[in-house]
């Protein structure tokens, strides 16, 4: 599923942003992983009282692409959620086109590729 929003740097450009999952809640709505035009994730979580941090489960982390990671610092809290810094996203127009809790905002954070090395990187035989 994809939403136009406004792009997450508050420009005048469309951004298009795509589900890539959802799970935590009760309602099965929220949290949610994004995945970004832009080469980054949108991150919807659980407030924390700092606007760059939001909680999310750790199950959230298992809808992220293919060969991807979440390229931010990611702290367990001991009881099944992780807390995620990132880049506040304030645009009304990109909020409103997500299905927003009262306790929750949303997070950018980079989309990183990921890299094998050693015999993880060697060719198989």
């Amino acid at each position: 599923m994809s939403n136009n929003a406004k792009s997450f740097d508050g420009g005048s450009r469309d951004a298009d942003t795509e589900i890539l999952g959802t799970g935590g809640s009760g309602t099965g709505e929220c949290p949610t992983l994004y995945a970004t035009d832009q080469g980054t994730y949108a991150v919807q979580g659980w407030t924390t009282g700092r606007a760059e941090t939001v909680e999310i489960p750790h199950l959230l982390l298992g809808f992220a692409e293919p060969d991807t990671f979440i390229g931010a610092e990611l702290a367990d809290t001991g009881r099944g959620t992780f807390t995620l810094t990132g880049r506040p996203v304030t645009d009304p127009e990109t909020l409103a086109q997500m299905n927003l809790a009262d306790d929750e905002s949303v997070i950018e954070v980079p989309r990183q590729a990921r890299r094998f090395y050693g015999h993880a990187a060697s060719p198989q035989r």
